[in-house]
């Protein structure tokens, strides 16, 4: 009988394990689904472009994997359980998939951090759907001729993103961006100060030392009980994963990711493999990767050497788990390149403007194309299963 893979979610993470999966096992010995609620591959990277009225790609699934051996199975998980090793699907068939070994990658979606409205009333730009909803809004609101008045609550990196976005597309908008703290406060001086100057040549209103209380159908409240009107409220404020994960009985943090170790195996369950956002792994600066696509990279390489190493009784190569520094879009003209230490603080060299914009954009066709091209350049023999893991595939990472 074949080992069977499974993999949970195809985005960054899970089709970059998948396709290097398919690559490097002999399909004799493993046969590898990859189960995905949607049709397409989503560069969630770019939804906030999505939400501006921009196009972006979206390959179908079915072409990504098309003659990689890959199975592609378009349902909505609902349940894992790792004791009996099956995970639980929603689709036109039902029923349950079993596995020999499991990759989770289903990610992270918008989290309202307990603030009331914000599941009712607020947009977000997590997800396809979510972005496109926010797309046909701001539309509304220009085919009635008004500009409108949009919120985006939240200084992070889509925030930002986001915010500037919405600004420079849709100039007739007036946007306003709500920080908790100062606006870039992890950012170095200079590059903190570009993005100011960013804001301001965009006229984007920066609310400082903010803190959201309660989100309405056309207004906010504030902490100091400002109530700020708008026609659309974005939030970017926080991010969480499926509490799938939390509710299979597998080992997660607090937030429900799932702990794992230097080969991103869960330590609870080894059958289980974790990557991207749904990972809670130590960086080899010794602090937790932050979700981005970066750690998805990152997490799904050392995933993929593990499994192939355990599975075919070889080596386990180690890969590099850090995470170098923030790329920031501001606008299709502008950005910033922000690199830190193994601190996780920001450098004091940035590099702004449209060098930083054009290196975003590289970043973003190198990784779609990556995607669509799973198992280019990789070896083409194809190795064997071990009929039990060889010690030294353990030792390795020791």
């Amino acid at each position: 009988m074949k080992h069977r893979i499974v993999v949970l979610g195809a985005g960054y993470a899970g089709a970059y394990v998948a396709g290097n999966l398919a690559r490097r096992l002999s399909p004799a010995d493993t046969e590898i689904t990859v189960v995905n609620a949607e049709p397409d591959f989503v560069e969630r990277l770019r939804l906030h472009q999505l939400a501006a009225g921009q196009e972006i790609e979206a390959p179908k699934l079915a072409d990504v994997f098309a003659g990689t051996g890959i199975r592609l199975r378009l349902a909505r998980v609902t349940a894992v359980d790792p004791e009996r090793q099956v995970v639980a699907v929603a689709d036109a068939d039902g029923g349950e998939l079993g596995y020999d070994t499991l990759v989770y990658a289903l990610g992270s979606h918008v989290a309202d951090c307990g603030v009331p409205g914000v599941a009712e009333h607020a947009f977000h730009v997590t997800a396809r759907p979510a972005a496109l909803r926010l797309r046909e809004r701001l539309d509304s609101l220009g085919r009635r001729g008004e500009g409108g008045r949009v919120l985006v609550v939240g200084d992070g990196l889509t925030g930002i993103e986001t915010a500037t976005e919405l600004a420079e597309s849709r100039p007739g908008l007036s946007v306003a961006l709500i920080a908790r703290g100062e606006l870039g406060a992890r950012l170095s001086d200079g590059a903190r100060s570009h993005l100011r100057q960013a804001c301001d040549r965009l006229g984007i209103t920066v609310l400082e030392h903010t803190s959201v209380e309660a989100v309405e159908a056309t207004r906010v409240l504030c902490d100091d009980g400002t109530a700020l009107a708008c026609d659309a409220t974005v939030w970017t404020a926080g991010f969480a994963v499926n509490p799938i994960a939390a509710a299979s009985g597998l080992e997660v943090t607090d937030n429900g990711q799932i702990v794992v170790d230097r080969t991103m195996r869960s330590v609870s369950h080894p059958n289980v493999y974790a990557a991207g956002d749904s990972a809670y792994a130590i960086g080899d600066n010794g602090r937790p990767l932050p979700m981005s696509c970066a750690s998805a990279g990152a997490t799904g390489r050392q995933a993929t050497d593990a499994i192939v190493g355990r599975l075919t009784g070889r080596k386990i190569a180690k890969s590099k788990l850090d995470y170098p520094g923030n790329h920031i879009s501001l606008g299709r003209r502008d950005g910033i390149l922000q690199m830190v230490d193994d601190k996780a603080q920001a450098k004091p060299k940035y590099v702004g403007g449209r060098k930083a914009a054009r290196i975003k954009t590289g970043i973003l066709q190198i990784s779609l194309w990556g995607i669509s091209h799973p198992t280019f350049g990789l070896p083409k023999r194809k190795r064997r299963l071990a009929a039990a893991p060889d010690a030294s595939a353990e030792k390795a990472l020791a």
